[in-house]
C-alpha cells in the first residue's frame, strides 16, 4: 500500500500542475527531461540512434526509448492516452456580465456533468499566443464560480435540475461594469503580458480543489481530470522507470494526445497524423524503408489507456449484470462488440499475460446492452496504423464530473503493468 500511496500523491501533484492539456504536455516533458530524455523539435532533423526522446505538439506529447540493437523493422510498444478533460472553453470577447456582475463567456468542451461544476472555485488555464507567435502558459488560480440558484427561488429543484448551457453556465469572476473590465487583460497580466500583445488563446476552466485521499481505510482518491490524467501519469511513471531497465527489445512509446473528449480530430489528436509522423521518423532514422515500417507496425502492439466505469452502488441497473468492476480491483480490460473499444481475443490474452507478469489483478468491463458506451483513442490508432490495440483503464465513479473518484491502488496497478509492457 505504501508504493500505491506514494504513486497516488504524485498523481495528485501531476494533476495540480496540469490544469489544461498544454500544462499536462509541458509537465510531462519536464519530468521526462529531468529523467534524461532529450526534447526534440519537429522542424529539425532527429537523431536515429538509441536514446530517450520526447516531442510536444500543442497539448499532446510523444516520448520514446530506442534501445541498443534497434533496427528499421523493430516493433513499437505504444501506450496511448489523452491529456484533455471535459470542461468549459473561453470564447472570443470573453468579458460579459449584467446587473453589476462580471461574467465570462464560455463554451462547453466535451461532455461534462454540468451540475458537478456548480458552486466550485474554478481557475482559467491554458495558453496565450502573442502576435509574434510566442506561447505562454497561464493559470489564474481560484477566479470564478458557477453559482447555483438558491432552493428558496426554485422549490422544485430537487425533483429535477435542468441547466441550459447558454443561459445558466456563465461563471462570475468579479463585480463591476463589463464595459470597463477586461478578463483577457487579467489573463495576460498573469503571463507578464498586456492584452494587446495577445493574438490568440486556448483557455479552459479547471477545478482548484486539491486532490485528496479519503475513506475508512484511506482507500479512495478524489480529483479533477482523472479521466484521463490517471493514464498519462501512469504512462510517464512507467516510461521513466523503463528508461533505466530497457536495453533491448521493442521501441517503447508513450503517446498522450489532445482533444479525445471532442472526437480527436485535430493535429494533436489521435485521429490526426502525430503518432504516425513520429513512428515514421523513428523508423526512417533507423534506416527503414516503407516496407520496413509496415513490418515494424505488424510487430507492434498498442495499449489504449483511458479511464472506465466502476459499478455504481446506487445505479446497479445501468451496468451489465454479470460484470461489476470495483475500485481497487485492478485496471479494466474494456470490451465492446461494436468496436467502440478495440479489444479482441489476441489483445485480451496479451493483456492477461502482462498483468500476470506484473503480479497485478485486472477486471473486465462491458456495457449494459441498453446503455451505449463511449469510445477511446484505441479504435482510431488501430484504424490509422493497423497496429493491434487493446483498451484498458482505471475504474472511476463520477466520470466527467469536475471531481472524479478512483481507488488508491488502481493507478499504481496501471503504472506497474505499463512498466512491464515497456520493458518485457
Amino acid at each position: 500500500m505504501s508504493d500505491a500511496m506514494a504513486h497516488i500523491h504524485d498523481l495528485g501533484a501531476f494533476v495540480s500542475a496540469a490544469p489544461s492539456s498544454f500544462h499536462a504536455a509541458r509537465e510531462g516533458a519536464r519530468r521526462l527531461i529531468a529523467a534524461g530524455f532529450s526534447e526534440l523539435d519537429e522542424s529539425q532533423a532527429w537523431p536515429g540512434v538509441p536514446g530517450r526522446y520526447v516531442v510536444v505538439r500543442d497539448g499532446a506529447l510523444i516520448a520514446w526509448i530506442i534501445p541498443e540493437g534497434a533496427g528499421p523493422q523493430t516493433g513499437f510498444s505504444i501506450l496511448g492516452t489523452h491529456t484533455d478533460s471535459p470542461s468549459f472553453k473561453l470564447k472570443p470577447r470573453p468579458t460579459t456580465g449584467r446587473l453589476g456582475w462580471l461574467q465570462a463567456g464560455v463554451e462547453v468542451y466535451g461532455g461534462p456533468l454540468l451540475n458537478s461544476w456548480l458552486d466550485r472555485e474554478l481557475q482559467l488555464a491554458g495558453r496565450l499566443v502573442t502576435l509574434d507567435g510566442e506561447e505562454h502558459l497561464v493559470a489564474t488560480g481560484p477566479l470564478m464560480r458557477f453559482p447555483q440558484l438558491a432552493i428558496h427561488l426554485d422549490r422544485a429543484v430537487n425533483e429535477g435540475l435542468k441547466l441550459d448551457k447558454q443561459q445558466h453556465m456563465n461563471p462570475v469572476w468579479g463585480l463591476g461594469d463589463p464595459s470597463t473590465a477586461d478578463l483577457l487583460q487579467l489573463l495576460a497580466a498573469k503571463a507578464g503580458l498586456s492584452a494587446d500583445q495577445v493574438g490568440g488563446y486556448d483557455i479552459v476552466a479547471a477545478d482548484t480543489q486539491e486532490p485528496r485521499v479519503f475513506g475508512a481505510d484511506q482507500e479512495f482518491f478524489a480529483s479533477g481530470r482523472l479521466d484521463n490524467l490517471s493514464s498519462v501519469h501512469a504512462g510517464l511513471t512507467a516510461l521513466i522507470a523503463a528508461a533505466g531497465a530497457k536495453t533491448d527489445g521493442s521501441i517503447a512509446v508513450l503517446a498522450a494526445f489532445d482533444h479525445e473528449e471532442v472526437g480527436s480530430g485535430s493535429r494533436s489528436g489521435a485521429a490526426g497524423p502525430f503518432l504516425e509522423d513520429v513512428l515514421n521518423r523513428i523508423s526512417g532514422g533507423l534506416g527503414g524503408s516503407a516496407l520496413d515500417r509496415q513490418q515494424a507496425f505488424a510487430a507492434s502492439f498498442c495499449i489504449s489507456a483511458d479511464a472506465g466505469h466502476a459499478v455504481h452502488p446506487n445505479y446497479a441497473d445501468r451496468h451489465d449484470p454479470a460484470n461489476h468492476p470495483v475500485l481497487n480491483g485492478g485496471p479494466l480490460l474494456k470490451i465492446n462488440a461494436n468496436q467502440r473499444y478495440t479489444t479482441d481475443a489476441p489483445g485480451a490474452a496479451r493483456w492477461a499475460r502482462l498483468c500476470r507478469a506484473a503480479g497485478i489483478p485486472y477486471q473486465e468491463f462491458v456495457s449494459h446492452n441498453s446503455v451505449p458506451c463511449g469510445s477511446t483513442i484505441g479504435p482510431l490508432t488501430a484504424t490509422r496504423l493497423g497496429i493491434r490495440t487493446v483498451d484498458v483503464g482505471v475504474p472511476l465513479l463520477s466520470m466527467h464530473s469536475a471531481r472524479e473518484m478512483a481507488g488508491v491502488q488502481d493507478p499504481f496497478y496501471l503504472a506497474a503493468v505499463s512498466e512491464e509492457f515497456f520493458t518485457g
